[in-house]
């Protein structure tokens, strides 16, 4: 659900990284259950973004960045290679995640003609065979291309995995994913999707499109769909291994804390209640990493821009203590 980090927020992290030697960088092997935070620091401010990735010791062993998939190609200062190396240094695991399209509408970034998927599967493989990390992603929320534009899901299907195998030629403990967006997966279109909830409009077999997928991945936003963290069912995360044998992850979490929009107000006291019903109700899942989305509130719409666990003022939420103690 969230955009890119801004270009000049990249060039702050290859200043500060402190990577004299990047030929050198070794990617620190992960846990078998991790939790962990996006690239969203307070500002581009140098002290800034120095604090983030103190904070983000405290969030974590984790932390993930997502954009546009041509960036895995920027070997200077793109945002996949300086978050791998700053993560590194900090001896956090970090999870890059490539985008194809643009979620709001659906449209590719680029077509997937010969030659643009010649130039991904370039850029997934140096990737790879330069830092060999733990998790891959390729392709986030592709459930939504899936409903905005099915021939281009249809087309990413195979593509995928030719990039998988890409990938695993070169790195093979790489575990590479896609990532689905879990309340329409459910078929939950209601509330703020601004559809009906309807779950025999389920997609829960796209998961079996994607063989050479390590994880099943998700992003996971309740609140746009319950009004209280009470009303989400024992059942609703662990309903993933009724259709599933893979083990799980959540890329992307989150519950704003504000009072709108209009009939979906929240505080933080109930963001806080959520953090603690998920991790009691994926307790039972084989989850490997669980991310929230914003350290930091970040320019975004409305309800995603009072999401993050510390305000701007830099006053930390009651979410972010129940967060740093989670399992």
């Amino acid at each position: 659900m969230k955009g890119a980090l801004a270009v000049c927020l990249v060039l702050v992290a290859l200043v500060l990284s402190g990577c004299s030697d990047r030929r050198r960088v070794v990617v620190p092997e992960p846990a078998a259950r991790m939790k962990g935070i996006t690239l969203t620091p307070r500002s581009f401010s140098d002290a800034d973004f120095a604090e983030f990735w103190q904070r983000a010791k405290l969030a974590g062993s984790v932390v993930t960045w997502s954009g546009d998939w041509m960036e895995l190609a920027d070997t200077v200062a793109g945002g996949p290679k300086v978050t791998t190396e700053v993560a590194a240094a900090n001896q956090l695991v970090p999870i890059v995640e490539a985008q194809f399209f643009d979620q709001a509408s659906g449209a590719l970034l680029r077509p997937l003609d010969a030659a643009n998927r010649a130039a991904y599967k370039r850029s997934a493989a140096r990737f790879a065979s330069t830092y060999h990390p733990a998790y891959l992603g390729f392709g986030i929320e592709v459930n939504v291309l899936y409903e905005k534009s099915p021939a281009d899901f249809d087309a990413f299907v195979p593509f995928f995995a030719e990039v998988a195998d890409t990938v695993k030629a070169v790195s093979p403990g790489t575990r590479v994913f896609t990532i689905f967006q879990l309340e329409l997966m459910k078929g939950l279109r209601g509330g703020l999707f601004g559809g009906v909830n309807d779950t025999t409009s389920a997609e829960w077999a796209l998961l079996d499109r994607f063989p050479g997928s390590d994880l099943a991945a998700f992003t996971t936003y309740p609140a746009l769909v319950f009004h209280d963290p009470a009303e989400i069912l024992e059942g609703y995360y662990a309903q993933i291994a009724a259709h599933t044998t893979k083990p799980v992850a959540f890329t992307e979490i989150g519950w704003h804390s504000a009072a709108v929009p209009v009939g979906w107000e929240s505080t933080e006291e109930e963001q806080s209640r959520f953090v603690t019903r998920f991790f009691e109700l994926t307790a039972g899942l084989d989850r490997r990493f669980a991310v929230w989305s914003f350290l930091y509130d970040q320019v975004a719409p409305v309800p995603f821009d009072s999401m993050g666990l510390i305000r701007l003022d830099g006053v930390a939420r009651p979410a972010w203590g129940q967060w740093v103690a989670a399992p």
